[in-house]
This record gives C-alpha cells, structure tokens and sequence, in this order.
C-alpha cells in the first residue's frame, strides 16, 4: 500500500519552474482515535517524520477501525495489507507475550527508568527481536506516565470490592485482578465510555488524567483512584512492516529514529506537569480522586508477585525481559542513592 503523491508547490511560478517533488505516503492505522492525547501522539510523531525527511515521507493515520479493526492492527502490518500501525504495545500479548510488560508493568520503574533502559538497557534489542518473527518493526515513540487505577462507579473499600466486579483493564493488571475475583475484559479504548454507560462494565482503567478528562469517564463513574499500580509507565509504539523498513536507505531509518526520539523528549516535557490541573477540572465536575486502601494495595502487590512468577517460568523471554530491567534498575538506584541530598 506505499503510495506516491505530489507536494504542490506554492504560486504558479514556482509549479512552473521546479520539478514536482514525489512524496511517499504511508497509511497507517491508529488503534486511538486522535481526539484524544494517545491518537495524538501518533499525529505528533508524524509530524516529526515529515520534518525529519524533509516532507519526503507522509504518515496518514487512520481513525480506529477505518484500515482495519482495531485489534488486528498487528497481524495486518505483519501480513503487509496495511503499511503502519500506531498502537499501545500491550495489545499484542497474545502474539508477542513479552509485549504487555512493555504495555504496562505492575509496580514498576518510572518512565524515565523504563525509557533509560528501553534505549540504553537492552529493552530495544528484546522487543524488536520478537517482533521481527512476525514480520514487524516497531519503534517505541510515546512513554505514558504512570496511569490512574481507573474509574469506578462505587468506592473501593477492601480487596473484596473487586470480586465479581466487571472491569475493563488489559495487559498485566488484568491478570493480577483476576486473581482478587474480578471479570476482566479487553474493550477497545473507543469504545469505553459505551461499555462503562450501558452497564457492560462497573469500572474501567484507561490512562493519565489527561486522556481520561477528554475520554469523560468522570460522566459515569465518578470515583477516580490512585496509584496506578498496574501500569507505572506504558509503551505506545509506531510499528510498521518489517520488508517496507528493510527496503529502506540507512538515511531514512535514521530519521525514523530521530523523529521517534523527538517524540519521546516532547512527552517527556509535557505531561508530568498537567497532570494536577486536570484533576483539579474534573473535580470541579464532580469527580472524586481517591487513594486505594492499604489492605488493596498489600494484596496487589501478593497477586502479582503470582503472575510474575507464572508468567517467568512460563516464557523464557520474560524472564530475560524482567532480569535485564532490574539490573538496569539497579544501577540507577545506586547512582540515586550516591547523589542523594537527605
């Protein structure tokens, strides 16, 4: 599906004297829609792309569903019937198991932490390796900071609030509320608000403040809490078909990578900060922040040192995964602990 158009030049003169410029264009589909920050994050990386390459390569990012469904964004990269897909790693665990650590890693390391040693640990190395089995190249271009524990209709009292509660939560944290008794499922992020407003679930779990006031969960359920264990930092990614990067100039994929860290940087120096105002607005609205009660979190914290054991032994990959980011996080923790001021 790579395409070639024409960049108008502007004035009749300038058509007139100067040779057409051939821009490829690539189609890409977004599993966000970009009426909120996680689909505009990949219309920010495309903007990087275009200034990266000069104009000479185009992302066109699709709404969610329009290419291909949302959840079969990867298998149409991997298969070559789409170009590109901008995506949350953590959806493709049931091809590439080792990815929903990438989505979001219970109690995990901050998202500085986790982007050091994506890029500088070793992480890069493990992901791409497993995509490429599948005819995939992916570049992880936007780290969210750690999310809020969801939205919920009720208040949670004990550990026992989630037995029998319908959720909608992904990835890892699915699997450790599993074990409180709760029924997890996999809605696709556009259609959350519905399933929250036609009863399908009592609570869901989306991301950071910013995407959730834009999402309008505070509407239905009301009751917003902290911390978000489940996902201390999450992966969205720019993934593409692997035979399309091969084919490309080492010119073209270096720009690639600058336009993918430059994305990094930006959420880096926007996010941490908003985060509070936003709060603050959707109070104002009538949402009610909480932190989870000790005795949740301690039982949290149970659950999935159970997953994390399953999920080592099960998959060797993870273990490697796991193993490689806790010496990385060893060695920042002695770097802070030698500059610390207390």
């Amino acid at each position: 599906m790579k395409r070639t158009s024409l960049i108008a030049a502007v004035g009749a003169a300038v058509i007139a004297s100067t040779a057409p410029t051939l821009a490829e264009k690539l189609d890409v589909a977004s599993t966000f829609g970009t009426n909120n920050l996680l689909g505009q994050m990949g219309v920010k990386f495309a903007e990087n792309v275009a200034i990266a390459t000069g104009g000479e390569l185009e992302l066109e990012l699709a709404e969610p569903g329009d290419l291909v469904p949302t959840l079969e964004v990867f298998d149409s990269v991997a298969s070559g019937a789409i170009d590109a897909g901008w995506d949350w790693m953590g959806y493709w665990s049931g091809t590439v198991p080792v990815a929903q650590f990438y989505g979001g890693l219970p109690f995990g390391p901050t998202s500085e932490v986790s982007s050091s040693w994506m890029w500088n640990g070793g992480g890069i190395e493990i992901i791409r390796r497993e995509y490429a089995k599948h005819g995939v190249m992916v570049f992880p271009c936007f780290i969210e900071p750690q999310e809020t524990a969801g939205w919920y209709r009720e208040e949670i009292t004990g550990p026992e609030s989630y037995d029998g509660m319908k959720i909608r939560i992904s990835g890892l944290g699915a699997k450790v509320l599993t074990k409180l008794g709760a029924s997890t499922q996999l809605v696709p992020g556009g259609e959350t608000f519905l399933a929250l407003e036609r009863g399908r679930v009592d609570a869901a779990d989306f991301a950071i403040p910013t995407v959730d006031e834009a999402m309008g969960f505070y509407e239905i359920a009301k009751y917003n809490y902290f911390p978000g264990w489940h996902q201390s930092a999450s992966w969205f990614s720019f993934i593409m078909n692997k035979d399309l990067y091969d084919s490309y100039s080492d010119a073209r994929k270096a720009q690639l990578h600058m336009a993918c860290q430059a994305t990094i940087q930006y959420t880096f120096n926007r996010l941490p900060a908003e985060q509070m105002d936003v709060i603050a607005r959707m109070a104002e609205k009538g949402a009610i922040t909480k932190r989870l009660p000790d005795s949740v979190m301690e039982r949290l914290r149970e659950a999935w040192a159970e997953v994390l054991a399953e999920e080592m032994a099960a998959k060797p990959v993870v273990k490697e995964m796991y193993e490689s980011l806790q010496a990385h996080q060893a060695k920042v923790d002695a770097w802070n602990e030698l500059q610390s001021l207390d």
